[in-house]
């Protein structure tokens, strides 16, 4: 009898745990499992499923050097999953199987479902501490990050975290005479723009260590600048795990844990909301069904609010910051975090409403679209989530246009139709526009003053209801 490793997205050979015990009992079999349904019903995005096939395909030329064969098993569903991998097991006389677990909901429903049949043995690889490893004082997940975040460097640097898999698999110098050619059948959106995961951890990631990120707590914020990492969709797919990410980071900066006011704290920082909300979307399963996290939103009644929402999705508020970071999403599959927490904002609050459909439009078109980050970062934006901004702070597009794209130079790339526009115009063209005859550009979607204030009313009211 043998083990099959069971790849899922952790598409790697450092850091991966499954892999790794798998070959220590003689693997020969890895296999991974399609589920076009359910991801459509996920809003998985095309350029994501086409990165991740790019990724599985490098994978697969890699396992073969490790003397490993790849299969590829089509399904729709995750109940089809549970039925075809029982028969594949049955067909290699595979006795376990090995695969690094995932946290949310459906995913661990089904595994449950699946370990009742075959002997399924899983490994946590896809946070820097392990899942419940960070608590309060009742023994409870934390509900504001600051506090967590605290912790959270408290036990990494008592505890350390686990380096047994780092560069535990080495790559190995055999060569393939085939290179793997898998396609799935899904909508896909070309993906090759974003380099494949060894390229990036070879070239990019050494130069924003040493280049850039002394800058990013300034940078990040500005998104005419390439002032980020792009590590995210790589950190999404499991392509790049983020123990090796902190590894190297601590690497380059020996004392990155000793001050948080530090600049090159800051992108630290983000990889620690990431473990927030991933550990949230553990302790409260509810928030995998999209459910607000504070219970006090739960009969709260969004208007149907249609033709403002398709016009948000269209580029076509009339707010160049607005619009340019939708075109942005939609051309190239990515939007600045900045852009994210701007467009959300203006969704929710001055066209109120509500932030599951803002999340699952980004879900469909994100290349870094991950559960536990959009929905809690949607939930941050509209007031309603963990640790959320306040409903009553609006961000003013205008206002956070001027600031961040000050010469409109991001604008101009994304809306060509401004190019000409004056930089005195350039936040707020209309006035100029009409001057001159045209008519290429929206007015504006709704009165900012208004909205604002409709907004506060309409939360006021709806949060004492039943109160």
């Amino acid at each position: 009898m043998s083990t099959l490793y069971w790849i899922r997205r952790d598409f790697r050979l450092d850091d991966n745990p499954a892999l790794f015990y798998a070959l220590q009992q003689n693997c020969k079999h890895a296999v991974f499992i399609t589920a076009y349904d359910t991801w459509r019903t996920h809003n998985h995005s095309g350029i994501q499923i086409d990165f991740i096939e790019r990724h599985l395909n490098w994978f697969s030329d890699e396992l073969t050097k490790l003397g490993i064969k790849v299969t590829v098993i089509e399904c729709n569903t995750f109940d089809e999953q549970r039925e075809k991998l029982t028969q594949f097991c049955r067909s290699i006389g595979a006795s376990s199987v090995l695969a690094n677990s995932e946290p949310e909901l459906r995913e661990k429903v089904r595994d449950t479902k699946l370990a009742q049949t075959i002997n399924l043995t899983l490994y946590d690889a896809d946070t820097i501490l392990p899942y419940g490893s960070v608590l309060n004082k009742q023994s409870e997940m934390f509900k504001v990050f600051t506090p967590y975040k605290k912790a959270w460097l408290n036990v990494l640097k008592q505890q350390g975290f686990e380096q047994t898999y780092l560069a535990a698999i080495p790559p190995s110098n055999n060569e393939v005479t085939q290179q793997s050619q898998f396609a799935f059948n899904y909508e896909k959106q070309d993906s090759s723009k974003w380099p494949l995961a060894h390229e990036f951890m070879q070239h990019v990631l050494p130069r924003f260590l040493t280049d850039k990120v002394t800058d990013y707590a300034n940078d990040r914020d500005f998104p005419a600048i390439k002032g980020t990492s792009g590590i995210s969709p790589y950190l999404t797919i499991g392509a790049i795990s983020p123990k090796r990410v902190i590894y190297d980071l601590i690497s380059y900066y020996p004392h990155i844990l000793e001050d948080m006011k530090a600049p090159i704290f800051t992108w630290l920082n983000e990889l620690i909301w990431r473990e927030f909300y991933r550990n949230l979307l553990l302790s409260f399963p509810n928030l995998n069904k999209l459910h607000d996290f504070q219970t006090k939103f739960k009969r709260f009644d969004w208007p149907d609010h249609h033709e403002k929402f398709n016009a948000w999705c269209n580029a076509q508020t009339g707010f160049p910051i607005v619009d340019a970071a939708m075109r942005q999403l939609k051309q190239t599959g990515w939007m600045h975090n900045r852009l994210r927490m701007i467009v959300a904002s203006f969704l929710t609050k001055h066209l109120l409403v509500d932030w599951r459909l803002g999340e699952a439009f980004f879900m469909q078109h994100l290349i870094d679209g991950d559960l536990a980050a959009n929905s809690g970062g949607w939930q941050w934006a509209a007031g309603t989530g963990c640790d959320a901004q306040p409903y009553f702070r609006i961000f003013n597009p205008i206002t956070q246009s001027e600031k961040f794209d000050p010469d409109g130079s991001f604008i101009r790339k994304y809306l060509p139709e401004l190019a000409n526009v004056p930089l005195k115009y350039i936040h707020q063209p209309q006035t100029y526009l009409d001057s001159i005859g045209d008519k290429s550009y929206w007015p504006q979607l709704v009165d900012l003053k208004e909205a604002r204030l409709q907004a506060l009313d309409y939360y006021q009211k709806e949060l004492n209801t039943d109160e």
